[in-house]
């Protein structure tokens, strides 16, 4: 990887502190737009460059197409001018991706997240050309997700290596783990990396990932922020004690049960987000989980 990626003064086109946004709901279950730029609004406030709108912790697979577009121009508006907005446009189906990912571009956002066709289990060959397929559909940066343990399917090193060729295809969201995969992919292309796994990030920005891709980031962006800048500095120590710090809240959210539903719980005991909406198959965080998540939380300092 080249030296402009991993230093500290590089500019990379999705930020460093990225979060994967939820997408609030009314009880209706009803998509909340005005809820969406508050918590658009409070990330950036707290320390977010960058935002991923419509992931799966923006409960993508529920929300229609044309909810996608209203959300992101939503976010645009509030918070465009301030940080990256990256769109999810990634399916199974690489001519609706193509679609998504010019909706996308249309509706002003800054990059794609592309997630690795699920379900399908394509081949590599399948994979590379999928994601080509996308890239050469618009003029936005992408950033590929590499997800197995939800595609069933990994993106495979020389894939990344051979993905790397093409001009818009400029990052990585790992959420594979596979450290000595990446080490090679970051030694041998310019590919940014972000880390997908809130437990690795300190990790991952030691190896050289450019930033993260959170979702403990809606309640710890702060934090995460010190982190990223810790490192920079060469202070390993004080990046080991943000990350000890926070293991509590990244056991609560990321381990009782679907990452969403937590931090929707989450933002609405920080005062937030008003409602805890999910839309099915997802529901509600149980007054049981509700209970853990205020502990966890608390023993990690980011409630009272």
């Amino acid at each position: 990887m080249s030296s402009a990626a991993t230093s500290a003064s590089a500019s990379p086109p999705f930020g460093r502190v990225t979060t994967a946004m939820i997408t609030p709901f009314r009880p209706d279950g009803s998509l909340d737009l005005d809820a969406a730029q508050k918590v658009a609004t409070h990330l950036v406030d707290h320390g977010n460059d960058g935002l991923i709108i419509s992931g799966t912790t923006g409960e993508a697979p529920t929300t229609s197409d044309a909810e996608k577009v209203e959300l992101l121009r939503a976010v645009i508006a509030a918070v465009g001018d301030r940080a990256k907005i990256v769109a999810g446009a990634g399916s199974n189906n690489t001519a609706h991706s193509i679609e998504s990912a010019r909706a996308a571009e249309a509706a002003g956002a800054h990059g794609l997240l592309v997630v690795t066709p699920y379900y399908n289990k394509p081949p590599q060959a399948g994979i590379k050309a999928h994601f080509t397929a996308i890239a050469d559909a618009t003029g936005l940066p992408v950033m590929a997700y590499d997800i197995p343990g939800r595609a069933g399917v990994p993106i495979e090193t020389d894939t990344l290596l051979a993905l790397a060729e093409h001009p818009r295809i400029v990052a990585v969201k790992d959420a594979k783990g596979d450290v000595a995969a990446a080490t090679k992919v970051l030694a041998n292309s310019d590919l940014y990396y972000y880390c997908g796994a809130d437990e690795l990030n300190l990790a991952w920005l030691a190896l050289g990932a450019i930033g993260i891709a959170s979702v403990v980031g809606h309640v710890a962006s702060t934090q995460y922020a010190e982190m990223i800048a810790a490192i920079d500095a060469g202070d390993l120590a004080k990046a080991r004690e943000i990350d000890r710090r926070l293991i509590p809240a990244v056991d609560a959210i990321m381990t009782r049960t679907q990452g969403a539903i937590m931090v929707k719980a989450a933002l609405k005991l920080q005062g937030v987000l008003e409602h805890s909406t999910m839309r099915p198959p997802l529901i509600e965080a149980t007054d049981e989980q509700i209970d853990w998540l205020t502990t966890d939380l608390k023993t990690s300092g980011l409630i009272a």
